[in-house]
């Protein structure tokens, strides 16, 4: 088999497994070049580096006394502790884990997620992400504490995983389902997981109550070049795709504490506001949906 039949080669040489599109050569790109300060410094705390929001209260008096100086620091702690929380629920919603399964995030960043499920499960967690810098992030962190021989991350479509049918005990998707075609997805990961496995999305999406994605999504879609979906389109193409919801949590309360805290920090990127709006008039949703393979 020659190179072209199993990696594509995009615009200003960023390759990526096929089958590959122009824009996930873009993604790939933009994931590469990412080094904000909001994913790094709360990484820091702990050596736990996420690439999603946070939920839960906000435990102000960990924050000390306004203006003191360390104030910084501890909100930081603070927003990551909630970064964390989110991920906890996430796993919460798994199901039974044996040692001896295997977890897919799909979709897994610089890899805190993984980190968090083999602590807590014991088991093999293996994680894809279109971006180069992302997989060698994550797995100098797994090898720096000790995991390597079970977590790892791979430079991988999450619409086509490296990995068996049926394989999979349990996937998801944590905040990276608004870079890729809902059915494509869904299919995807309907074929790795074993037959009553489970997944998981927490993922922001409009309400098609509104009948259109509101300004406000608009520019997050733009902030972050990618296609958030409907809650509509979420429940059709899992049951297109033969994943049947078990629970659907609306976590859109839980998430308003840790984006008003962040707008107060050092560590704002300019999106902070459409958020909390989108949140607020009830445009946009943060849901986790769990559905079981049948």
């Amino acid at each position: 088999m020659s190179p072209s039949d199993t990696t594509t080669t995009v615009r200003d040489a960023v390759t990526i497994p096929a089958p590959a599109t122009p824009y996930q050569g873009e993604i790939a790109r933009y994931w590469d070049q990412e080094a904000r300060p909001v994913n790094l410094r709360l990484g820091d705390v702990d050596g736990l580096y996420h690439h999603h929001y946070g939920i839960g209260a906000v435990d102000h008096t960990a924050l000390g006394a306004p203006g003191a100086a360390d104030r910084e620091e501890k909100l930081i702690a603070e927003l990551h502790r909630l970064e964390s929380a989110q991920t906890d629920v996430l796993l919460d919603h798994l199901g039974p884990v044996q040692q001896d399964d295997l977890l897919v995030d799909a979709g897994c960043g610089r890899g805190g997620s993984m980190v968090m499920a083999h602590q807590r499960f014991g088991c093999s967690v293996e994680g894809v992400t279109l971006s180069v810098k992302q997989a060698d992030f994550a797995n100098r962190r797994a090898k720096e504490l000790g995991v390597e021989g079970s977590v790892r991350a791979r430079v991988c479509n999450m619409l086509s995983m490296p990995f068996a049918t049926g394989q999979a005990a349990a996937s998801w998707n944590n905040e990276s389902s608004m870079y890729v075609d809902l059915q494509d997805l869904f299919a995807e990961h309907a074929r790795v997981l074993a037959s009553g496995g489970r997944y998981v999305t927490i993922t922001g999406c409009w309400n098609p109550v509104h009948g259109q994605p509101s300004k406000w999504v608009s520019q997050i879609n733009a902030h972050f070049e990618c296609n958030i979906h409907s809650r509509r389109e979420y429940l059709r193409a899992m049951a297109d795709n033969r994943l049947v919801p078990q629970a659907v949590v609306d976590l859109t309360a839980a998430t308003l504490p840790y984006w008003e805290l962040r707008a107060t920090s050092s560590l704002t990127t300019g999106i902070e506001e459409a958020f909390i709006n989108s949140y607020k008039d009830g445009s946009f949703q943060y849901l986790l949906i769990a559905a079981d393979r049948v």
